[in-house]
């Protein structure tokens, strides 16, 4: 009787690992600065909402310190011609992008994104942007940014990825709860796991290159992400490796490779 017991036990609490594991381990589209096209510029509001529209998991966006502490979304460290880190916020609202925006800022992003209503929203996909002025500056904003994202009670809508490791550790520290994923390909999958890290976000060459590193990764219980995926071939080669997310430039092509 105590054997059928613990056997029956052990099979159960099997079941519902490879249950846990089956919801954890999904094909999750991240578009890659946002939905944006020739009309719609990259890390633009309109590209979130588009993001949002095609109903992807999350929408990426990147998020620089200007000189006076203010952040802001913009993938390059100059904002059309305007180096971010040695400006002021006011000096950068000189230019626009092509569609009339202003430059956002990381609050009047998320704020967007908080809009959204209904039980499945898109996740706001959280870039800190590594400072090239010092590493306190990228301390400085990975403060400013927690701080903020607590302010607006947005934790819950927001997950980080980081090619610093300094700012990574910065960030689990100042809200271990938080997702944040390292991004920059150097760490094995114990290393991140020993680090707190919620996942690897690596480029794909990474993941061909050390191609034990996915079932390394999910076997210490860390997500997948993989970008910048836009080709057919590569985003199917990934789905078969069962990632969690896949970022792309071409978020409609992989939707139509998932079947959804």
């Amino acid at each position: 009787m105590k054997q059928f017991t613990l056997f029956t036990f052990v099979c159960g609490l099997l079941l519902v690992s490879s249950h846990a594991f089956a919801q954890f381990n999904k094909n999750q589209v991240i578009a890659h600065r946002g939905g944006w096209d020739d009309q719609i510029p990259q890390n633009s509001l309109a590209s979130l909402n588009k993001a949002i529209d095609l109903n992807c998991f999350g929408s990426e966006f990147d998020v620089h310190l200007t000189k006076d502490d203010v952040l802001v979304v913009c993938h390059d460290h100059d904002f059309y011609g305007i180096e971010i880190e040695e400006s002021t916020y006011e000096e950068l609202l000189t230019k626009k992008h092509p569609n009339g925006e202003k430059i956002p800022t990381a609050r009047e992003y998320i704020l967007e994104g908080l809009k959204q209503k209904g039980r499945k929203k898109t996740k706001l996909i959280y870039e800190l942007k590594t400072s090239r002025i010092s590493t306190e500056r990228t301390l400085k904003a990975a403060e400013l940014t927690v701080a903020l994202v607590k302010e607006l009670n947005a934790e819950k809508m927001i997950e980080y990825i980081v090619f610093s490791h300094d700012a990574g550790k910065k960030l689990i520290e100042l809200d271990p709860k938080a997702k944040v994923s390292y991004l920059n390909g150097d760490l094995t999958p114990a290393e991140a796991h020993a680090a707190g890290y919620f996942g690897l976000d690596y480029n794909h060459k990474v993941y061909k290159k050390n191609p034990s590193w996915i079932k390394e990764a999910h076997d210490l219980g860390l997500a997948i992400n993989v970008w910048t995926v836009n080709t057919a071939e590569d985003m199917q080669f990934f789905l078969d490796q069962d990632v969690e997310y896949i970022t792309t430039d071409q978020p409609s092509r992989l939707f139509n490779l998932i079947g959804k």
